[in-house]
């Protein structure tokens, strides 16, 4: 198991709000991954 800590701004793709991942995060299709999202700063 590998465990990263990153820090991204939201970014706008229509009218959805995505995180865009870094390429050495990118993971194979269906490897089950856990996301915690906290919000630092921002509109809640």
């Amino acid at each position: 198991m590998k465990e990263y800590t990153i820090t991204k701004k939201v970014a706008k793709q229509g009218s959805n709000s995505i995180i865009i991942l870094p390429k050495v995060l990118q993971v194979k299709p269906n490897s089950l991954v856990e996301l915690k999202i906290k919000v630092l700063e921002g509109d809640n």
